[in-house]
């Protein structure tokens, strides 16, 4: 299917406001089985200056110099992406001990993996957490991931927060409430309780009422043999070829769609729409 992708960031302030440079993660990314197929980003007031990089973990990122004062900030990208239907569950573990919790990642690959095995933000009460999902499905690595995607979706109360850093993981499962970010984080302080490699990722969710005009966030984790896979704990399911990604990183915060500042004392404030549509 082709997929047709807006999606607006309207920027407005109290007073006239210097920018600071602006740094910008709104460029789908290609994969085995999703072809982009165009992609064009407007900026108002036009940028001076317009790189574009690759940055430290592999995505698209730009970086806008606006050499002017303004009131008003916006940001669109508008593309169109072909997604292939694929299986997500079609691969094989290896080493074939990988199938069951828990498990070493082969040295080279562990060397690599650091980032995303990490215990930050990873407490006592996230390790019986993961722990008690491990035990029922028999410690049984895509069972796990399956069951905790799906605990989360179906035990937890879903909040809109269009600003603002994700909630500490054990903030989330204390409260059972939080966005799509919070609740990655979540997954991902418990992936890596069990020792399962994992990473932020964000993006959209084509086909979901609750994401249909949203930027959305899930997680990748690394499994030997399979790669990266996707697990979306606000949908409760396997990612699949209705997900289309930005960014991913081990921190969150480096990947957000719009990072940047002004000089001056102005207040300011955000509005954002996603619109997707299959062609």
């Amino acid at each position: 299917m082709i997929l047709s992708v807006e999606h607006t960031l309207d920027y407005h302030y109290s007073q006239p406001v210097f920018l600071t440079p602006h740094y910008i993660y709104l460029s789908p990314q290609a994969s085995p089985h999703q072809e982009v197929r165009s992609y064009r980003l407007d900026i108002n007031p036009v940028a001076n200056l317009l790189f574009k990089n690759i940055d430290v973990e592999g995505n698209a990122q730009f970086i806008a110099y606006i050499n002017a004062s303004c009131e008003d900030l916006s940001f669109k990208a508008t593309f169109e992406i072909e997604s292939n239907p694929a299986n997500p569950y079609h691969f094989i573990y290896f080493p074939f001990n990988a199938e069951k919790l828990p498990f070493n990642y082969p040295e080279k690959e562990a060397i690599l993996l650091h980032p995303y095995l990490n215990q930050d933000g990873v407490t006592t009460l996230i390790h019986q957490f993961s722990r008690q999902i491990a035990s029922e499905v028999n410690w049984k690595t895509t069972d796990f991931l399956v069951r905790i995607s799906k605990h989360i979706k179906e035990s937890f109360i879903y909040e809109k927060r269009l600003e603002g850093p994700a909630n500490v993981a054990e903030n989330t499962l204390l409260s059972r409430k939080g966005t799509c970010r919070d609740y990655a984080v979540l997954m991902i302080a418990c992936c890596k309780a069990i020792g399962v490699a994992a990473r932020f990722v964000s993006g959209y969710c084509y086909g979901s009422q609750l994401q249909a005009h949203e930027l959305h966030a899930w997680v990748e984790v690394y499994l030997p043999g399979g790669g990266w896979r996707g697990f979306d704990p606000t949908e409760g399911r396997i990612v699949d070829n209705h997900y289309i990604m930005l960014a991913s990183s081990a921190q969150p915060e480096l990947i957000n769609p719009i990072t940047g500042g002004f000089r001056g004392s102005a207040k300011s404030d955000l509005k954002a729409n996603v619109n997707i549509k299959k062609l």
